[in-house]
């Protein structure tokens, strides 16, 4: 029997990440991809390549480089799309950028707009300023990258720019394991869409931990799937559009909401 087209399959990866260390990183990740049967989106951490790192001179790579291809093998291999953020050089600078690769091979990106100043992203980092939703299989997905989920006008559904899924991927420290928790849902709660969150595992090379609580949240704020602590793992959870689009008219709080223009 076929799905119907209001279903998508979304797989979130939750692994460790070995310190700068692509190759290491590309071969854990293609092993632990081997478990996917059927999907439709496989989601990876921030910087899943390399850890957040603040040496973009020595492992950033051009727009099409060796990630990117990676990426595109894993769309083509499981015919799914596939999303996570590479360090990229362009223009002369440095972005950390989220791909979105289509099972074509083809790909869409958006770059990072708020950079983690405590770490001192924006030091090393070129701030996006664009909004990217994408069209995938009958779909609107909106990726974003981890701390920009603490903005929430970046990530507010407006009335031309509407999406379905709202997607984080992450290098989210356990210490602020609660607020990671907290404001995915709210983001889910307030937009009226679904949201994936996608986070690490393990010790980083600042010796700073993650515990992942990667999840999948609906878009009334209950968790469909949610990660144990410090687990890796792959999971594949099936969302549903006309359940999202049911749930919208009967609550259309997203009639009430302000303005953008409002002074």
């Amino acid at each position: 029997m076929m799905r119907s087209s209001d279903n998508l399959l979304v797989t979130l990866v939750q692994t460790d990440l070995v310190w700068e260390n692509k190759k290491s990183n590309l071969n854990s990740i293609s092993d632990r991809l081997n478990q996917i049967q059927k999907t439709d989106l496989i989601i990876l951490p921030e910087m899943f390549a390399t850890g957040f790192s603040m040496k973009p001179q020595l492992l950033s790579e051009p727009k099409q480089g060796e990630v990117l291809t990676q990426m595109q093998n894993w769309a083509s291999t499981y015919q799914s799309a596939v999303l996570g953020s590479v360090i990229v050089k362009e223009n002369n600078q440095f972005f950390n950028r989220a791909y979105f690769v289509f099972p074509d091979g083809s790909f869409q990106y958006y770059d990072k707009r708020h950079l983690f100043r405590m770490a001192n992203e924006d030091r090393h980092y070129a701030s996006g300023d664009q909004w990217l939703i994408i069209d995938y299989k009958g779909w609107k997905i909106r990726p974003l990258v981890c701390y920009d989920l603490r903005f929430p006008v970046w990530s507010r559904q407006r009335q031309e720019k509407t999406y379905d899924l709202l997607i984080y991927v992450a290098n989210w420290p356990e210490r602020r394991s609660e607020p990671w928790k907290t404001l995915l849902r709210a983001r889910a709660i307030e937009n009226l869409a679904y949201v994936a969150g996608v986070n690490r595992v393990g010790n980083d090379g600042n010796d700073i931990q993650h515990s992942g609580d990667s999840a999948l949240i609906d878009y009334k704020g209950d968790t469909l799937f949610e990660f144990a602590p410090f687990a890796e793992g792959i999971e594949t959870i099936e969302i549903n559009k006309n359940n999202l689009n049911e749930f919208r008219a009967k609550f259309p709080a997203h009639l009430d909401a302000d303005a953008f223009n409002i002074t």
